[in-house]
């Protein structure tokens, strides 16, 4: 997904710290949000939409096909929980929880350039769906860069300084010291983010 124009400009447009780091804060904007008149249930329903869309990065296409595989699916969750799941357990979605990433964009390209092996064997596909005991570690030519090792120690100090950092996800096991990880459950309600309106999304999807 690539947008041309500046990212902070759809934070102010959600109104929402799309990216998760300090440069797209808007505590301290002097810019008023950007309303709309428009007040029905189908815009509210848009908007909650857009937001998800744009925070995990993804096309419309791609976001949508989530939809279809989530009401298709036989497993015995809701249809948003199945949704949420499926976006949570992509593989660049799973290194940025990690935090071996600032950003969903910065984990994207990452996995894109072939940084990390998905049980042992080198991957460069984003979207890839992980299980529960799946493994994803750096490249072993890769564990010496120092843009991960300063990547760790700046995340490290940034989770003890700002409030925007991932908090420790549960469901997977970091071992920052290797840049390994493993999937330890199915990550569950209270683990994904809370400013997802999954039931919006998917009344704008059913209609």
């Amino acid at each position: 997904m690539r947008y041309t124009w500046p990212k902070k400009k759809l934070c102010r447009r959600e109104w929402v710290n799309l990216f998760g780091t300090e440069k797209y804060d808007l505590s301290q904007s002097k810019r008023s949000l950007l309303k709309s008149k428009k007040t029905s249930e189908f815009w509210g329903q848009l908007r909650k939409k857009q937001m998800a869309k744009r925070m995990f990065w993804l096309s419309e296409k791609q976001f949508a096909s989530y939809y279809s595989k989530a009401v298709k699916s036989k497993a015995s969750w809701t249809t948003w929980d199945k949704m949420l799941r499926m976006l949570e357990l992509r593989l660049d979605n799973v290194v940025y929880r990690a935090n071996f990433a600032r950003t969903r964009m910065q984990s994207r390209q990452f996995v894109w350039h072939a940084h990390f092996k998905l049980n042992w064997v080198n991957v460069d596909i984003p979207s890839i769906a992980l299980k529960v005991w799946d493994v994803i570690e750096l490249r072993d030519k890769l564990k010496e860069s120092p843009l991960y090792k300063s990547l760790i120690e700046e995340l490290e100090e940034f989770s003890k300084q700002n409030k925007w950092t991932v908090s420790k996800t549960k469901w997977i096991e970091v071992d920052s010291k290797n840049i390994k990880i493993t999937i330890k459950a199915i990550p569950e309600s209270e683990d994904f983010d809370q400013i997802v309106d999954i039931q919006k999304i998917i009344e704008f999807y059913s209609k």
